[in-house]
């Protein structure tokens, strides 16, 4: 008799094999699936999670914008890169994250490539490559880092070069203030990384160009004093001369531009500007309340710094700021060059402090001055605000606080900086010498007749669309210093005897730029990044307790999973060794 057996089964109580086995392929299946349909999901939809305090990866509106309408291709060539020490590979990485954010953005026609200037095979083909450099005028730098309690410096070559349609544009990245510890400005260059590029980008894409009117008829700045900002509006902006008597109205301008007038404007010149900013057009004023001739010093060293009358007050004093007709000494200063003696039969001529110069590096946190460099003013007085309804003043630029105001008329002998300045004489403080002005303007022909006529201004013309107003105390501010030998302006803010350029250049452009621009472009450079830095001393004593953690930790965390993994895979098969 045939009998039959239950080997093939599996005894009472022990797993079911084919159960088991179906579960763990459904499982399988189930984890495949769902990496299918994210996968698919996210090749449709697109988010980023930016989870730093400060959104540092975060890109804002206008620059999406800018870089998702773009029409052309766009490269970015970037120089930062190379065997540098971790404190100069932080820079080139914030250069590397903006980037790879604006690939997001941008898409196809958004492309950067990183070359290192120092790859060479060779020393000569290495200087080559750094000639070329030089000819695109991309200058290194030697930046200084502690690094394990050592001084360490580099050569590096701090720029990208952007390329749309043909044209380039150098972009210097490592900015923020000389004065500044190292990593203070390295920290400023990063914060500044995506408006250098994006405002860079945007110049360069064809648009609708603003055009921006420069007054000429009262002995303003000519196109030689003012060549170096004149050429660098240019190459964003239509730039006309403007003579207000020939022009009916200046409707056809975005902003107009006073720089050191030296005689005065008349009622009907007046009010044409006048209803230009109330109408909300823009304006940047660079005016000094004093006159100082100095080409009618005497022969003693002495000039005499004597009032204005350019009939701009009672026009300034209704958009709320008031000229005050005084000098402002400060002992942060420049210099002048002064003979203080002979060599042989030639007079010995050094660098001595000039109180009449102040150097500037007092800044507001407004993005037009945020991580700005030193500038430098000649001859200012100091402003004041007064009341204006609708109207918001931000005191862009203070001087020291030990400074000296001195009223009109004002004697200036130029023997005196050969003396040491007393201290005790420069008490007045923090002197405010840039205002920046926003809001709506009442006009100040208001219930008035229109110069010349008889046509009256009724109180509605009083308010109008908001406009933006910068004033600073300093008619030279936007002058370039004239090349003896070539006759061509230098850069605007290069001081030769310091042999030093400040950042007069800068400020003005970004000025210019947030007066401007309706994109709100401008407002990337009040990003702020946060220094978090280790306690080196502590880091120092537990160095070598932070290294062994950071290389045990690892192994013993895999090896615990490893037989974790083994315990349980033994438990889970041990009735089918049964």
């Amino acid at each position: 008799m045939e009998t039959t057996t239950n080997d093939h089964l599996p005894a009472p109580g022990a797993p079911a094999v084919p159960s088991r086995k179906r579960a763990d392929l459904l499982r399988f299946a189930a984890v495949l699936g769902a990496l299918l349909l994210l996968n698919f999901l996210g090749q449709r939809l697109f988010f980023r999670l930016d989870l730093t305090e400060e959104k540092r990866y975060t890109m804002a509106p206008a620059t999406k914008k800018l870089l998702s309408d773009l029409k052309e291709p766009v490269t970015i060539t970037v120089y930062l890169t190379g065997d540098f020490p971790p404190a100069f590979r932080r820079l080139e990485q914030g250069v590397r994250e903006t980037l790879n954010e604006f690939k997001v953005y941008g898409g196809a026609n958004l492309n950067y490539i990183f070359i290192d200037p120092s790859a060479g095979s060779t020393e000569a083909n290495r200087n080559k490559f750094y000639q070329t450099l030089f000819k695109k005028g991309l200058k290194p730098t030697n930046l200084g880092a502690t690094e394990n309690g050592k001084r360490v410096e580099k050569i590096i070559f701090p720029w990208a070069v952007v390329s749309v349609g043909g044209k380039e544009k150098n972009v210097l990245l490592l900015r923020g203030s000389q004065t500044a510890a190292p990593d203070v400005r390295l920290n400023q260059s990063i914060e500044g990384l995506e408006y250098e590029l994006a405002s860079t980008v945007r110049n360069l894409v064809p648009g609708r160009r603003k055009i921006i009117g420069v007054v000429q008829g009262h002995g303003e700045l000519t196109n030689a004093e003012a060549g170096d900002i004149l050429g660098a509006w240019q190459q964003q902006y239509d730039v006309y001369r403007v003579n207000l008597s020939q022009m009916p109205d200046l409707r056809a301008l975005d902003a107009i531009v006073v720089a050191q007038p030296k005689s005065p404007y008349s009622e009907a010149e007046k009010f044409k500007l006048d209803q230009f900013i109330t109408q909300g057009g823009r304006a940047l004023f660079f005016v000094d309340a004093l006159r100082v001739d100095l080409d009618s010093v005497s022969r003693n060293g002495v000039a005499l710094a004597t009032p204005y009358n350019l009939n701009l007050d009672d026009l300034l004093f209704k958009y709320g700021l008031r000229l005050n007709q005084n000098l402002v000494l400060d002992l942060n200063s420049g210099q002048i060059p002064l003979v203080t003696g002979m060599e042989g039969n030639k007079p010995k001529i050094e660098p001595m402090p000039w109180q009449l110069y102040p150097l500037i590096n007092k800044f507001s946190a407004h993005p037009i001055t945020r991580n700005l460099d030193a500038v430098y003013l000649k001859f200012a007085g100091n402003l004041d605000t007064v009341k204006a309804v609708g109207v918001r003043k931000t005191a862009l630029m203070t001087t020291s606080r030990y400074t000296r105001v001195l009223p009109a008329p004002v004697p200036i002998n130029f023997n005196d900086a050969r003396l040491e300045p007393n201290p005790k004489l420069y008490q007045n403080g923090f002197q405010p010498v840039a205002y920046l002005l926003e809001g709506q303007f009442k006009s100040l022909f208001a219930n008035r007749t229109r110069p010349g006529t008889m046509q009256y201004q009724p109180e509605k013309n009083a308010q109008a669309k908001p406009s933006k107003i910068l004033v600073i105390s300093d008619g030279d501010f936007i002058r370039s210093e004239i090349d003896q030998k070539t006759g061509r302006p230098l850069r605007l803010g290069f001081d030769r005897l310091a042999n030093t350029e400040f950042a007069n250049r800068e400020l003005v452009l970004n000025a210019t730029d947030y007066l401007l621009d309706d994109t709100g472009l401008i407002a990337v450079r009040g990003k702020q990044i946060t220094l978090r830095p280790l306690d080196k001393v502590r880091l120092a004593e537990e160095r070598r307790r932070w290294q062994i953690l950071n290389l045990g930790a690892p192994l013993v965390i895999l090896g615990l999973f490893g037989a974790l993994r083994a315990w349980r895979r033994k438990r889970r098969y041990a009735g089918f060794a049964a």
